[in-house]
């Protein structure tokens, strides 16, 4: 494990040039202050202190400095990803990638010291330095693959001929500082004279507040930069320009089209690879917590696996990847295009044991008789009462008796000569009602569902929607109020009920987040734990992230939030720090096991 953590420890170090050592101009550099709402500001100074979130708030202004690639083992190795990421990039003119082996192995002032060099080139030589498996026990087949900055960019400014500009929104630069291009839509406004090929310096143009208390961009797309203190935002922009690229369009067209790439971006801030379309079906970005987050909640081959929150599917396709693709793991989303999202990976991926429904997480418990195509989400009033066998068998017996007698049950169960589980019965009787396919993604078809019967899952995780104040780069963060998080809390109770309705007794719930917020992390944990005297916080593993916070903490209103932890609890959880040396996303991961219910 303390290897694991000296590797990432190694490739944060290498990775962040001091500002010190920079040499860039007062105005054209990256240097931004993340603005807070005032009072969600004092809240988190209370809960972190103001220091530690002074840290938080400069980090997540920042990307990660390294891509973390989840490799589908049921196609490939982390082995046979990076000999064929070797020869794309070196296909790509970046022969002078390394693999690295350990820990002991990097070298960060060499590694500094090349990106110090790299500073003014082009970005296509030095965007990556290493590549190497993951260190912590038991996720070797997670790849990193190292990237670097911050970079100074040599603009070719000067007093007397202003630069060409473009200024693109707060969304689309904080994809370009993850590898991103600037695409039309992005596009906010643009100097005089740009043409096709032209060299152009790339700004944002960030959420100001406004003179009735709330935040806005008070630039028309389209605007015309003539490169003076006139400009509008000229002054905010300073500290925020992220790189400079090729004009792809001239100003007319960039403003005439609806798609399409507008900069070519060549020299950027922070240097991170694209894996856009690369060696689809082997691997897929994701998040070192969210990959840890599948791995606590422990999911058996054969089980049935409930993900509440499932879009845009990492997480829901790691679980299957580690079930090997045998049982059953539905997906639900209230969207029908996150829903159609999941598909289409899932597919990509060569996942069979995905089922992906469109439902609401708030009303994923089925009232009623009417229920969806799942065999056992039917509904019954002493459904609660009955063992976790009992239910697999009564849910194949009622299943639509009308499909049954048009094919024998024994044929279903015989695969060559050997007996077959209830889940992948289950599955077969499925695709005979609904047709070949995967999914229906080729049809683009979603299903509704009406909910699922209580005490139907093995395991449920809730990935719950939140305030996401802890996924990074991130450029603002003033739309978020003390109201605002309060009411993300209380929709994660009501989902959080429902996960507790739905988990097998002797089950496992796992609880995540994106956010730096305790009111929806650590008070969440506490509100569970209260109410429910038959949940117990579990250990996880493997375990990577710091302990929560303890204690409680009064809202700047006046209101005293639930207490958090009580000491000797806080270790049971992992909550991912953007301010530490793991460099990850800020993250919060509770594991629950499930007792004998008395609900």
């Amino acid at each position: 494990m303390q290897k694991g953590r000296n590797f990432i420890k190694a490739i944060h170090r290498s990775f962040f040039t001091p500002i010190s050592q920079m040499d860039h101009s007062t105005r054209y550099r990256y240097g931004p202050t993340l603005k807070w709402n005032p009072m969600v500001e004092e809240y988190f100074i209370k809960a972190y202190g103001a220091d530690h979130f002074s840290r938080i708030s400069a980090a997540l202004t920042r990307p990660s400095c390294y891509s973390c690639i989840h490799v589908n083992t049921l196609k490939s190795t982390s082995d046979a990803v990076i000999e064929k990421l070797l020869e794309i990039f070196k296909e790509r003119g970046m022969p002078d990638v390394v693999v690295q082996e350990s820990a002991t192995t990097w070298k960060p002032d060499n590694c500094c010291k090349t990106t110090l060099e790299s500073i003014g080139s082009a970005e296509s030589s030095k965007t990556i330095n290493s590549i190497s498996k993951c260190q912590f026990p038991g996720l070797d087949y997670v790849v990193f693959v190292k990237g670097s900055g911050p970079h100074a960019i040599h603009y070719g400014y000067n007093e007397g001929k202003p630069l060409k500009e473009v200024i693109v929104s707060r969304k689309c630069a904080e994809a370009v500082l993850r590898g991103a291009q600037v695409y039309v839509p992005g596009v906010l406004a643009c100097s005089a004279h740009v043409e096709r090929g032209d060299a152009v310096a790339v700004s944002v143009a960030v959420e100001q507040s406004g003179p009735n208390g709330g935040w806005g961009i008070a630039m028309t797309r389209g605007t015309v930069l003539q490169g003076s203190q006139a400009d509008p935002y000229y002054f905010e922009r300073d500290g925020f320009y992220i790189g400079q690229g090729t004009a792809m369009m001239s100003r007319a067209g960039i403003f005439r089209a609806s798609e399409g790439i507008a900069v070519d971006m060549k020299d950027r801030v922070f240097r991170l690879p694209s894996f856009y379309d690369l060696l689809e079906g082997e691997i897929f970005l994701q998040n070192l917590p969210s990959i840890i987050t599948a791995h606590a909640l422990d999911p058996q081959p054969g089980e049935r696996i409930l993900d509440m929150c499932a879009a845009p599917g990492g997480k829901i396709t790691a679980i299957a990847i580690l079930m090997k693709d045998k049982g059953e793991v539905v997906a639900v989303d209230r969207s029908h295009n996150k829903v159609l999202g999941i598909q289409k990976l899932a597919a990509e991926l060569d996942l069979s044991c995905i089922t992906t429904y469109k439902l609401d997480a708030l009303k994923s418990v089925c009232c009623g008789a009417e229920s969806d195509n799942l065999p056992n989400t039917w509904c019954s009033e002493d459904v609660q009462n009955m063992q976790k066998s009992d239910l697999s068998f009564a849910a194949i017996d009622v299943f639509d008796e009308k499909l049954l007698s048009q094919k024998n049950i024994d044929d279903l169960q015989a695969k060559d000569g050997q007996y077959t589980s209830k889940a992948e019965l289950r599955k077969r009787i499925r695709k005979l009602k609904n047709g070949p396919g995967r999914n229906h993604t080729a049809g683009g078809r979603v299903e509704k569902s009406q909910g699922f019967s209580p005490n139907s899952f093995d395991r449920v995780l809730l990935d719950a929607p939140c305030s996401a104040l802890g996924l990074r780069p991130r450029l603002f963060a003033g739309e978020e109020t003390i109201d605002s998080l309060k009411n993300h809390a209380k929709y994660q109770r009501r989902m959080f009920d429902q996960a507790v309705l739905l988990v097998l007794p002797g089950g496992v719930i796992v609880y995540s987040t994106c956010t730096i917020n305790p009111g929806e992390n650590e008070a969440l944990v506490r509100y569970a734990l209260d109410t429910y005297e038959f949940l117990s916080l579990a250990s996880q593993h493997p375990k990577i992230g710091g302990p929560d916070l303890t204690g409680s903490c009064q809202l700047p209103n006046g209101f005293v939030e639930d207490r958090w932890r009580t000491p000797g609890e806080e270790n049971l959880v992992q909550r991912f720090d953007p301010s530490s040396d793991h460099d990850t996303i800020g993250f919060f991961i509770a594991k629950f096991s499930v007792g004998h219910k008395n609900i």
